[in-house]
């Protein structure tokens, strides 16, 4: 695998006409899909029969939609006019200079409409449902932040949208809960097995498979069967695009590293497309530890996740040696998934990303100062590649710099935190 170096003051490139246009990022072969969804040894699409067909109607309409002036056009307003995109970039000078070392800085898609990056992809897979004359979109979502981002572009389009949650997320993320009705999408708490996001995926595609005249599926991740890891890449692209231009804009040069956190991995893939062929950035996907390494305690299917097939697709997972999953923890509900997107894997393989694990412990820290020394709350998901930043900053040169992608804003976790922390909502203090 041969990377090329792009140097800081590369030509402005021509604004993409196309979604193609803006998504064909990477020019090392290895690292980009083939026709049929492969990433070298993951990816494709393990369907049962009934399902094949309607997985090829999502393909040929994908392919067609990409290459389309007109859906890129409104694809793109909708970000700029709805979402508010270009989210700014935002460097961490207090906690920067508590820990010594690299600077950090923060690609702000906690300040998207919806409150996190799931909107750039639910609104690409709403306009693709309206295309194709579907009349309602379903999904699975684990933090709520997916179902929530879903709900939203539904409603911006004119679809109905039916969400299905694990009945623990139900539970712990109930302001998303909230939110996804008031927005006019139809809630179902998944009660099966371990009643978290695996088992809204399972329930979800249930639901797909029996009516997929009227539904489009839409994941909430860079998993699934082709060509689902590809098209929501693709609409996640924007993320590291606008990030590797702001950074250059800014500092005339590229980060020293991204990282990013990786559940499914969709922020990370976004994140990190724009930067694949850049031999001098580091790329760093960060996993949840959990509370320790035993199975069910955890989530690093990159670290202890072994070939298998998950939810129509090949890829790396946590499993037990029947090929059934391994229950699986994370402090962040968005991250407890024993799969992954098999381009990670294929990036694994490749050497490409280092892939870590940061542990709850880690993670709660993390968001506590990230809040006290900078005034923002992170999704908990999103305090994980925080975490990982601030364990690598101290052991880099004050004159480098780590770009991390904050994916999600912590407005979900505040109530789950303050349990967690035992802050009981009281005053510090009564005057009488």
């Amino acid at each position: 695998m041969t990377l090329h170096h792009h140097p800081a003051d590369d030509a402005r490139p021509a604004e993409p006409r196309t979604l193609a246009e803006a998504t064909d990022l990477v020019a090392t072969p290895d690292l980009a899909p083939s026709a049929d969804g492969m990433f070298g040894t993951y990816g494709g699409a393990v369907l049962p029969p009934q399902l094949a067909g309607p997985m090829r109607e999502v393909a040929e309409a994908y392919a067609q939609a990409r290459h389309d002036p007109e859906f890129y056009a409104e694809y793109a307003r909708l970000l700029r006019d709805v979402v508010g995109h270009p989210p700014p970039l935002t460097p961490l000078e207090r906690l920067s200079d508590e820990l010594g070392g690299a600077r950090i800085v923060l690609k702000r898609e906690d300040l998207n409409h919806t409150g996190a990056h799931k909107i750039n992809h639910t609104l690409g897979e709403a306009l693709l449902a309206r295309r194709m004359g579907k009349r309602a979109v379903v999904a699975e979502t684990g933090a709520g932040q997916h179902g929530v981002a879903l709900a939203t572009a539904a409603a911006l389009v004119g679809l109905d949208c039916e969400i299905h949650m694990g009945a623990i997320d139900v539970a712990k993320q109930h302001p998303n809960v909230v939110r996804m009705r008031l927005l006019g999408a139809k809630v179902v708490s998944v009660e099966k097995e371990d009643r978290s996001l695996k088992e809204a995926v399972d329930s979800a595609f249930e639901v797909y498979a029996a009516h997929p005249e009227r539904y489009l599926f839409a994941i909430g991740s860079v998993v699934g069967p082709h060509p689902f890891p590809t098209m929501v890449r693709d609409f996640q692209a924007v993320v590291g695009r606008e990030a590797r231009a702001q950074f250059q804009a800014r500092y005339g040069a590229l980060p020293d590293a991204v990282v990013a956190c990786v559940g499914g991995g969709s922020n990370a893939m976004g994140a990190f497309t724009a930067f694949l062929d850049d031999a001098d950035v580091r790329l760093i996907g960060v996993e949840p530890g959990g509370r320790s390494d035993a199975t069910g305690e955890h989530a690093m299917t990159m670290t202890r996740g072994m070939d298998g097939v998950i939810h129509g697709m090949a890829t790396l997972a946590l499993q037990d040696g029947e090929g059934v999953p391994d229950p699986v923890h994370s402090i962040a509900s968005g991250l407890d998934y024993p799969g992954v997107g098999p381009q990670h894997a294929r990036f694994a393989q490749l050497g490409r990303v280092e892939y870590v694990a940061e542990d709850d412990a880690a993670v709660l820290d993390a968001f506590q100062r990230l809040a006290r020394l900078e005034g923002i709350l992170p999704a908990l998901e999103s305090a994980h590649a925080v975490a990982r930043a601030i364990r690598l900053a101290p052991q880099l040169g004050a004159d480098r710099r780590i770009l991390v992608n904050l994916s999600g804003r912590g407005d979900k976790d505040v109530d789950f935190v303050a349990r967690t922390l035992g802050l009981t909502g009281e005053a510090d203090e009564v005057v009488r």
